[in-house]
């Protein structure tokens, strides 16, 4: 039983909980053990505090009992990114420059809104240094492994969070993305994550990369993440980027279909020189079965220039920005190359800085004009399998950190639109492969509802690690 519950869906559990089959108070406590025993090959979390999370489960299977939940997930566990600020425990950020000895008194707006639908908060995950790159490691946390493979990264900088879905820690996680942060470990662990349309999901603080971060849900299914997303999207007086909120429920009409869309499927977005063989394949293979689904898939780029260099000004002037004014001493804590990222960021002028957001403007018109005759973009998630832990590269694609090998995901963090990565099958050597499917400005149940379309009928859509050999 305690392997079915590993693995159990936050849906199943939340009906479990109604017909009194299982406890939230049993669902935590195998939950704690499993993270307990196995989470020493992975380190996914950077703070577990069980007695607290067994106190949420005690007053949620008390409210179960009366039949009086307090909302959509009440007793689900959730794993919380240690970027996003939780009340009573300290959100470090991945940095030795961050004194975790201050009052912290306030949840992040998808956190209290987490608390308000009776979800139970089972841990921090980690994150590299200020969720800076693509993989997940840092000099305060370790190095963060990926499930399929420890010898591989999960990515990042939501690595943690993707980590804990993939060895069964927890069924929904909270992640952010400012350049593919969600998308890349989802891809990389097989699991499910959704960048939604920009505002889509109030933030507080906001994110020192301003417009380009994102905050999402992360699962291993794409109804737990339309789930998620539902709470998470309420609105936070706190965020003033936030968008109106409909009152949309992600779940419904999430087995719609696609029948008629017009999908444009783009395996190099007209401008990619570098990705993996194998890679290519499996998402050109997947972008087919989109027509099975009855939808219209043509091969075409959305037209647009490399936007790196518009992506790169922007990112790096915001590392600046967040760590520029740290004396000597705590810059000197800082990872090296963040270091670097942040000098490079300092010899950005105002002329270069506005002349990229002016840049990204024109992309973003430009992608708006090319979304009017299609529903959705079909990209790989990224240019390559995981790679060794060791690592901000894998080789052949060193070069601007992490962006030679995440062309796929940042474009759209400018664009802001919604973007997704499921699994689309596996390498030759077991390691899971992402399908992005993009969708237009705001079109976030659209994108939910094409990849649950997908999901239906692709068989390795919800791949399993197996960690049998560390039980």
């Amino acid at each position: 039983m305690s392997a079915d519950i590993a693995w159990m869906s936050a849906g199943e559990l939340v009906a479990a909980y109604g017909t009194k089959s299982l406890s939230p108070v049993e669902v935590a406590t195998t939950l704690l053990a499993r993270i307990e025993k196995l989470d020493p090959h992975f380190n996914a979390f950077c703070l577990i505090d069980a007695e607290t999370t067994l106190a949420q489960v005690k007053a949620s299977e008390d409210r179960w009992h009366r039949r009086t939940p307090a909302g959509l997930l009440d007793g689900v566990p959730v794993a919380i990114k240690d970027l996003l600020i939780t009340k009573a425990w300290p959100t470090l950020r991945g940095s030795e420059t961050v004194d975790p000895a201050q009052p912290w008194d306030e949840d992040a707006p998808a956190v209290a809104r987490l608390r308000e639908h009776g979800a139970v908060l089972i841990g921090k995950t980690t994150t590299p240094e200020f969720g800076w790159k693509g993989t997940t490691d840092s000099s305060l946390m370790g190095i963060t492994c990926n499930p399929w493979n420890t010898e591989k990264t999960p990515g990042g900088s939501s690595g943690g969070s993707s980590a804990a879905l993939a060895a069964g820690f927890c069924p929904l996680a909270i992640g952010t993305d400012g350049g593919g942060s969600i998308r890349i470990p989802a891809g990389f662990t097989g699991t499910f994550g959704i960048k939604p349309s920009f505002g889509r999901v109030p933030a507080f603080p906001i994110s020192p990369f301003g417009t380009v971060a994102h905050v999402g849900p992360m699962s291993r299914n794409v109804e737990d993440s339309a789930l998620l997303l539902s709470v998470i999207a309420e609105p936070d007086a706190r965020d003033w980027y936030a968008m109106a909120v409909d009152g949309t429920q992600y779940t419904d009409g999430l087995d719609a279909g696609i029948k008629g869309a017009r999908i444009a499927f783009s395996p190099r977005l007209g401008y990619v020189t570098n990705i993996d063989p194998e890679v290519e394949a499996l998402v050109a293979k997947a972008a087919k079965r989109f027509e099975d689904l009855g939808a219209h898939v043509e091969q075409i780029d959305p037209g647009n220039d490399d936007p790196s260099d518009i992506f790169r000004t922007l990112w790096w002037a915001g590392a600046y920005f967040a760590l520029g004014s740290l004396p000597p001493e705590q810059l000197a804590l800082v990872e090296p190359d963040l270091q670097d990222v942040v000098r490079q960021g300092a010899k950005f002028s105002l002329h270069e800085y506005l002349s990229a957001v002016k840049a990204r403007e024109a992309l973003g018109s430009q992608m708006g004009i090319f979304m009017r005759d299609f529903d959705f973009i079909l990209t790989p998630t990224l240019a390559t399998p995981a790679f060794d832990v060791d690592r901000i590269a894998p080789e052949g694609f060193e070069g601007d950190q992490w962006m030679g090998w995440t062309p796929f995901s940042y474009p759209f963090n400018l664009t802001q639109q919604p973007a997704a990565s499921i699994n689309c099958g596996m390498t030759k050597d077991g390691l899971p492969v992402g399908l992005q499917i993009v969708g237009r400005m705001h079109d976030d149940a659209g994108v939910l509802r094409a990849a649950k379309a997908f999901e239906n009928i692709e068989p390795l859509a919800i791949p399993r690690a197996n960690l049998s050999a560390l039980l």
